[in-house]
């Protein structure tokens, strides 16, 4: 009779749990999109992984386990692993990838003054070519899952199987040390980025660890977008909301230069244009897309929702439909957000897919996203926030069907703390 329970409770822990990563801890200084107020220092962090039966994890592409800490576990010689030691500074991306280097492709400020109704954005493409730079978290994590024999070389998503973000994942203030009320958490986004990947039963180290988005022999090169989960989506703290209400005026469709206060409706706060997101409710993030200059008479609040100036902006929708990409400047993105991740079964949407029977090598990356409003000058006070996240293969928890049979393991990510 025992042994029959054991079976039953491993089944269960195979079914449900797939992979939990937790960033415990996360401290990090976080410098304002606008100004940046000051140098915090930052402390250490681990980030710890864990799995079940059929799913593996590595830092290295060599050593396999079911947990590790990936910041405090080996990597891989050559790697580009950056842990943001200096302190987080905000960042935008629509998360596309570079097939020459096989990262992210990411915009950082590099001018912003003040406008009659916001703020005249400058940015400038972060040069990651060689080596991830500071202000952001960028690592490596290799999966492999078995599930099945068949290995499908081509990249087709049909083949695929679908991963669900686990109901518990969330990003808060850090409880030592973070101070609440900022809003800094609201900014926080975590990107995933799928390079390549082999079959699982592929021995060569350096083929798995030098996976690029380029196919070649045995490797599925991937380069595809990046999936990006943006927590807290529908809260907003006040001062974030008074700073936004104090800075934002509606733009005129004619007020084409951004540096002539007549291009700004001096009466018309932007709070009238959004009034009920901001009090709660999802509110858009207009990215940056490409390097801006003086000519694009770019400021922060372009868009519908916020002062009314559409002439800077595109859908995603028409971002993939142009020719020539760099007619965008800001995009409306559409995030994985935390709105998606709590509906409930049927409607729970994948989050990504893995191919089966196969090593994945997946850069993840965790940054500030500059251009959502609640990263104003004060959010950088918030100093500390942690994160946690996991994954699993299950589109239903345990309150999806009622679930009433044994106790299941405290690593289930849809029951743990």
């Amino acid at each position: 009779m025992a042994k029959k329970n054991d079976r039953r409770i491993r089944r269960i822990r195979t079914l449900i749990l797939v992979c939990v990563l937790t960033l415990s801890s996360l401290v990090m200084s976080a410098y304002a999109w606008f100004i940046g107020m000051k140098t915090v220092n930052v402390s250490a962090f681990e980030v710890e992984v864990a799995s079940t039966e059929g799913l593996y994890l590595s830092m290295d592409g060599e050593n396999w386990s079911y947990s590790l800490d990936a910041k405090n576990t080996a990597a891989y010689v050559g790697n580009t692993n950056t842990w943001a030691e200096d302190g987080l500074i905000p960042m935008s991306t629509i998360g596309e990838m570079s097939k020459a280097s096989s990262r992210m492709i990411l915009f950082e400020k590099g001018s912003l003054t003040a406008t009659s109704g916001g703020y005249r954005l400058l940015t400038s493409q972060v040069d990651n070519s060689a080596a991830e730079q500071k202000g952001y978290v960028a690592f490596d994590l290799f999966v492999k899952n078995i599930s099945g024999h068949a290995y499908y070389a081509e990249d087709d998503i049909k083949t695929e199987e679908a991963i669900y973000l686990t109901t518990n994942s969330k990003v808060t203030i850090a409880q030592n040390g973070g101070k609440a009320g900022t809003g800094i958490e609201n900014s926080v986004r975590v990107a995933f980025t799928q390079v390549g990947r082999v079959k699982a039963d592929t021995s060569n180290v350096g083929t798995i660890t030098g996976m690029t988005c380029t196919t070649a022999g045995a490797v599925t090169g991937l380069c595809h977008s990046a999936k990006i989960w943006e927590p807290n989506d529908t809260a907003h703290v006040q001062n974030a909301i008074n700073w936004y209400d104090t800075s934002c005026r509606t733009r005129k469709a004619a007020g084409t230069v951004v540096s002539d206060p007549a291009s700004f409706n001096s009466g018309t706060h932007c709070t009238a244009v959004n009034t009920t997101n901001l009090v709660e409710g999802a509110t858009p993030t207009y990215a940056i897309s490409r390097a801006l200059n003086v000519n694009d008479n770019v400021d922060v609040y372009d868009g519908a929702e916020y002062n009314t100036y559409t002439a800077n902006t595109k859908t995603y929708a028409e971002y993939q439909a142009l020719v020539d990409k760099t007619e965008a400047k800001l995009v409306k993105f559409p995030y994985f957000t935390d709105t998606m991740k709590l509906k409930e079964g049927n409607d729970r949407p994948t989050f990504m897919t893995l191919a089966p029977n196969s090593i994945t090598k997946v850069r993840i990356y965790v940054y500030i996203e500059g251009q959502d409003i609640d990263n104003y000058d004060f959010a950088s006070l918030g100093n500390k926030i942690s994160i946690n996240f996991g994954f699993t293969k299950e589109r239903y928890i345990e309150s999806d069907v009622d679930y009433n049979g044994p106790a299941l393991p405290a690593t289930n990510p849809s029951v743990a703390d």
